[in-house]
């Protein structure tokens, strides 16, 4: 750290060029500023540099290094293991800089750094268009897309990197870049699942696709009929079309409409099918789920865009995720899987999913470093709640669930489920083995001073 009167004078030149507030903690704002989806991360910045522009992104880089301040990166905030932001250093808080540009004749769209899912449905939903987004709305587009990008869409179109066609990048030596397959193409290798080790991504351009109808089922079961729910949706998405999404899936009884109130709270089992077409493909799909005794079912044509808030957990929850990718899901697996259920913390917003991967996600290009596409099927403990006292339990059950897994397990995974705790021995198995020199090296070249570390780190070789 420089000497107070470098960093007073430092920090006024900052205030001073960038277009957007710079907030340091006596500042109003300051804690709403610092605050991100995960409610388990309390982290005080030194400063938080709000840009509204590359440029401003370079000037807070070139500040950084001025001062030998670690730096983070702020887009969405829904990092799990709280990378958006640091203690003691300074944060490049992206939100002001969400403008989302859809070129249809082109097929692609230009997203800003720190654009929402929501942001970008939106914007592509006029044009009959989409491409492969998360799972929720609030879901950052950069971080997402960087560390390799699953959701509903997925079996249909790829991976959201399969789809990602530039990037521009400011570089730890607060130089502006501009990679695609043409132009920087190791570097744009990288930055198929190599997430923000190389730089911040002020936007990204992405293919789109036709999407000129969606449509979902949504089947809730009481838990003793779930071990024949989960074989049966298995048996339907390993036969069915690429279009087809989703997953099965225990939670707490929702308080929406079309729960029975005497079931809001309690735990049930959930089958989700997301479709890429109408409600009557979709509906003959689903019959043999339909025909399983249920409690409530919800199977309707449905905007992309508001499909991807269906699911939507409000803010401040308290986080922890977790993932295993699969082998299979053969009958052994399913009666694991669904005893699980019991332990699950309930009421809570947690869900024990398990969804179907193949079709186009493993038909994408096997040299990006997303080595969890060949897995047929992945795991997804995911652990939110309210109330600290929870916290030690939810953490468990989710390491449970792994454990309880690993048979099947491929031993890759998607590092965007990740929480701040296992370690780069995960990293490796996120980015893979043989992957793991070639971006070490790519590190040592872009960033050799390891300024971007506040994420899925890979260390310059």
């Amino acid at each position: 750290m420089a000497p107070l009167s470098k960093a007073g004078t430092a920090l006024a030149e900052l205030r001073e060029d960038l277009s957007g507030p710079v907030l340091v903690p006596d500042d109003p704002g300051y804690d709403e500023a610092r605050t991100v989806y995960n409610g388990m991360i309390d982290r005080r910045p030194a400063v938080i540099a709000q840009c509204e522009s590359p440029v401003d992104v370079v000037t807070a880089v070139r500040f950084a290094r001025r001062l030998d301040l670690p730096v983070a990166v702020r887009g969405g905030g829904h990092s799990v293991a709280g990378m958006s932001l640091n203690d003691g250093g300074l944060v490049v808080d992206l939100r002001r800089m969400q403008a989302v540009t859809v070129h249809p004749g082109a097929s692609a769209v230009r997203v800003e750094g720190g654009a929402t899912m929501s942001h970008l449905d939106r914007a592509c939903e006029r044009y009959g268009l989409a491409t492969t987004g998360g799972r929720v709305s609030t879901t950052g587009v950069g971080g997402f897309v960087l560390g390799g990008g699953t959701g509903w869409l997925d079996r249909k179109f790829g991976l959201a990197v399969d789809n990602l066609l530039a990037v521009d990048l400011v570089t730890a030596d607060g130089e502006m870049v501009t990679a695609t397959a043409e132009d920087h193409p190791e570097l744009f290798w990288g930055l198929h699942g190599g997430g923000g080790n190389f730089g911040i991504a002020t936007s990204l351009t992405l293919r789109l696709h036709e999407l000129p109808a969606m449509s979902v089922a949504f089947l809730l079961y009481l838990p003793e009929h779930g071990p024949e729910m989960v074989r049966t949706y298995r048996d339907v998405m390993q036969d069915g079309p690429r279009e087809a999404g989703g997953g099965a899936i225990y939670m707490t009884g929702p308080p929406e409409e079309f729960v029975p109130p005497h079931l809001v709270g309690l735990l049930l089992a959930g089958a989700l099918i997301t479709y890429a077409g109408p409600v009557e493909e979709l509906r003959r799909l689903a019959a043999p789920l339909l025909a399983i005794p249920h409690e409530a079912e919800l199977v309707t044509d449905i905007p992309y865009a508001d499909l991807q808030c269906m699911l939507d957990d409000p803010p401040g929850m308290r986080n922890y995720w977790s993932a295993e990718y699969l082998t299979g899901v053969p009958d052994a697996f399913v009666d694991v899987f669904c005893a699980r259920a019991d332990s699950m913390p309930v009421p809570t917003g947690t869900q024990h999913v398990v969804w179907p991967q193949g079709g186009a996600i493993a038909e994408g290009p096997a040299d990006y470093p997303v080595p969890f596409r060949d897995a047929p099927w992945a795991v997804h403990p995911f652990g939110a709640w309210e109330d600290p006292a929870d916290d030690e339990r939810v953490r468990q059950w989710v390491k449970d669930v792994r454990a309880d897994v690993r048979p099947w397990s491929t031993g890759a995974v998607y590092l965007n489920f990740t929480g701040d705790d296992e370690g780069g021995d995960r990293v490796v198995a996120g980015l893979g083995p043989d992957n793991m020199r070639r971006l070490g090296e790519l590190k040592r070249r872009y960033d050799p001073d390891n300024v971007f570390r506040f994420n899925h780190n890979i260390a310059p070789s």
